[in-house]
């Protein structure tokens, strides 16, 4: 029988509402966030997996949705085969007036892009230069700042606060000098904490006229909080705002590289000469329109995600161990000790999860799996951590 420090497949299961059928995906893991956990500073170099890495890897590590995307739009992409041969403009016209119409704004103040990456790239080119200032949380997703970096301007990281929240009172300071553009990542990755539209709204009224402020919404659907919202308010209301989306996550879609920007017509039209021409793709595009239909898929996802955060953070604290409360489908959790030889204990174990990041030495970031992947990863983090 299982004890109250052990958590079960029934118990998981049972949180979660799923039966034992879902498989883990066979998936090596390649991408940049596997690059940058087993590799200290690599950024786009390849590198090689470990030598004992399963074919049947646990990834944990990129905060993906473990569900994939929804019957629907699976469903779409077959269709979709059909005009593969074709270049992708209709079906991207077609989701600018989607989005547009989803947001309440209109198809001139939307691009959609190659992953909500996309606009984080284009907005350093956009509105960064030699002489401008990017101001970031520290720690926050860090290719905002390596992009700044390329586009020649001053990086300045503000830490976040006891809590692990923006310190918007200090990255307002630090605003006012060669202003560029803010990156507010909110719900934040990788802590995982958010802060209000109210406060944010203040910080904006704060923020010099020649500021910009990039609000990464990557995470959105997945915040509880009440005091949470979006800032396409602010852009409606004509703020300097840039607010960034993905199909990445909620819609399970980050294998096929669609995001999108919602903004004033102006920042638009600084924006879309920065952009790949017709950095989009047809499949992606249709099950795009139709995952914005699926409002009962988005709200699966939200149960089964908030599901699973719980019942990891009540594993933890069964075991003495603490975490950075999440709004968001990751959770970071306290090890007691420097995280690499962690991660790489993990991997030996057939688990991948989050890269070392700043400020965060004894945290590992722990993606939401399904029931299954998450009883796995407990297993294995009892044989790995020390009980606090």
């Amino acid at each position: 029988m299982a004890t109250s420090a052990q958590l079960s497949r029934r118990s998981f299961t049972q949180l979660v509402g799923l039966g034992a059928g879902a498989a883990l995906l066979p998936v090596q893991a390649r991408g940049l966030e596997e690059r940058m956990a087993l590799r200290a500073g690599a950024w786009l170099e390849p590198a090689k997996l470990l030598p004992k890495d399963p074919q049947n890897l646990i990834l944990l590590n990129s905060n993906e949705n473990p569900y994939g995307p929804s019957p629907a739009a699976r469903e779409a992409m077959i269709e979709a085969h059909s005009v593969a041969c074709r270049y992708p403009d209709y079906h991207a016209d077609l989701i600018h007036e989607k989005v547009a119409a989803y947001h309440g704004v209109t198809p001139d103040m939307v691009e959609v892009t190659c992953g909500s990456t996309e606009v984080l790239k284009v907005c350093a080119m956009a509105f960064l230069a030699p002489g401008k200032r990017l101001v970031v949380a520290d720690p926050t997703f860090e290719a905002m700042a390596r992009y700044a970096q390329l586009a020649g301007a001053e990086v300045v990281k503000v830490p976040c606060d006891a809590a692990w929240r923006h310190d918007l009172e200090a990255m307002a300071k630090a605003a006012q000098e060669r202003p560029g553009l803010v990156y507010l990542c909110n719900p934040n990755n990788p802590t995982g904490t958010l802060v209000s539209r109210a406060a944010i709204e203040k910080f904006l009224a704060r923020m010099p006229a020649e500021s910009v402020a990039l609000v990464d919404e990557a995470y959105f659907h997945f915040a509880d909080d009440p005091g949470y919202g979006t800032l396409l308010g602010s852009v409606k209301a004509g703020a300097k705002v840039v607010v960034a989306r993905t199909f990445s996550k909620i819609y399970g879609m980050a294998g096929l590289r669609l995001g999108y920007a919602v903004a004033r017509r102006d920042l638009i039209e600084r924006m879309r000469p920065h952009q790949v021409s017709e950095s989009w793709n047809v499949m992606a595009c249709a099950a795009a329109l139709a995952s914005l239909e699926d409002k009962e898929f988005v709200e699966r996802n939200r149960r089964l995600n908030r599901d699973a955060r719980a019942a990891l953070a009540a594993a933890m604290r069964r075991r003495g161990r603490g975490f950075i409360s999440s709004e968001t489908n990751f959770v970071c959790v306290h090890v007691g000790g420097p995280v690499r030889p962690v991660i790489n204990a993990f991997r030996e174990r057939g688990i991948s999860v989050g890269r070392p990041f700043a400020r965060l030495d004894e945290h590992i970031r722990v993606s939401l799996g399904t029931p299954e992947e998450m009883e796995k990863f407990v297993a294995a983090f009892d044989g790995i951590v020390a009980r606090a």
